[in-house]
């Protein structure tokens, strides 16, 4: 075990595969020469060379298609956006092409791609920067989406999505990327998609919680704590697949849910959650599932107001008490 930032925890992955498998290149802007934008590819320039890890122009369009074809031959491309912000110039390749290549062609196309970058809010960059995407992703069948929340999971969990044979969008955040964890340094550390962590057992009531919400979930778990409740806390690391039966396992021993989600709320991760939460659980509920989302409204700029528009741990924690009828 080693202690890593977030950013090095990728770049580990990264580096720990691409010796593995001579296949496997990364590509996207700045980070070659620059270093990457949130320097998460720092150094892998001078260890690979220029036919690895290659500098693209701005046009996210371009560069995915090129990754296309890259994997339908045989190479294992990972496609680096500076934001998913960024991936909406590129959405036909992604749903029409990256999605859906392997089904339309009958399996003769495996479709190793990883598009992976920072996803979700990171603050005072206005509407068109702070969007969350993983819920719009989701709805469409072929794209495996996973947002992870901590440096052994960033390794863990990319160096599983670089091996898997169907495209996976891989989500960070930027505000994240210089957080400290105790990462595994075995060079075939996988953590499988699609399995949740239980991060705190608990009895009272479920907390779920992905990327930084899980943070925002923990936080207001300690509040609980502090007043004898005692909350299970749940990241389930991907979005799709959904490990919905460690969620349903949790829900029928606490009987209560909230789920804590970046998204925009209609039609948002917590939405579906909290519909498969009542499909498979309704007889064991004792309140309503509740979620806590950001605001139904574009992110704003000022700095009081981005605070406020996010889902926040006082927001979960009033939440948690509503379902524990302790309002």
């Amino acid at each position: 075990m080693a202690e890593l930032q977030l950013r090095e925890a990728i770049r580990a992955a990264m580096v720990e595969e691409m010796q593995r498998d001579e296949n496997i290149f990364l590509m996207g802007e700045e980070v070659a020469e620059y270093n990457g934008a949130y320097k998460v590819s720092e150094g892998m320039l001078d260890m690979f060379g220029p036919k690895r890890v290659i500098d693209t122009p701005i046009a996210e369009n371009g560069f995915v298609g090129l990754g296309i074809g890259a994997a339908m031959n045989g190479l294992r491309p990972i496609i680096e956006f500076m934001t998913f912000n960024f991936s909406m110039v590129a959405m036909d390749q992604i749903i029409n092409n990256v999605a859906k290549i392997r089904y339309m062609s009958g399996g003769q196309f495996k479709f190793p791609i990883v598009l992976r970058g920072p996803n979700g809010a990171a603050g005072q960059l206005a509407a068109t920067h702070n969007t969350s995407f993983e819920s719009i992703f989701s709805t469409i069948p072929g794209l495996k989406i996973v947002s992870i929340s901590n440096p052994d999971d960033a390794k863990g969990l990319l160096k599983s999505a670089i091996r898997d044979d169907d495209p996976v969008l891989f989500m960070e955040s930027e505000k994240m990327y210089g957080m400290k964890g105790e990462v595994s340094d075995d060079p075939d550390y996988l953590i499988p998609i699609g399995k949740a962590r239980v991060a705190r057992e608990g009895k009272d009531v479920t907390i779920i919680g992905h990327n930084k919400s899980y943070w925002v979930a923990m936080k207001a778990a300690e509040m609980l704590v502090s007043e004898g409740f005692d909350p299970e806390v749940i990241d389930p690391r991907t979005i799709r697949p959904l490990d919905l039966e460690t969620i349903i396992a949790s829900v029928k021993k606490t009987n209560r849910c909230v789920i804590v989600d970046e998204s925009n709320p209609y039609a948002s991760v917590a939405s579906e959650i909290g519909f498969l939460i009542q499909r498979e659980a309704f007889d064991y509920l004792d309140a309503p599932v509740l979620r806590v989302n950001a605001k139904d409204t574009p992110a704003p700029y000022a700095k009081n107001l981005i605070e406020f528009y996010m889902p926040s741990a006082e927001d979960t924690y009033k939440a948690c008490r509503q379902v524990l009828y302790a309002n």
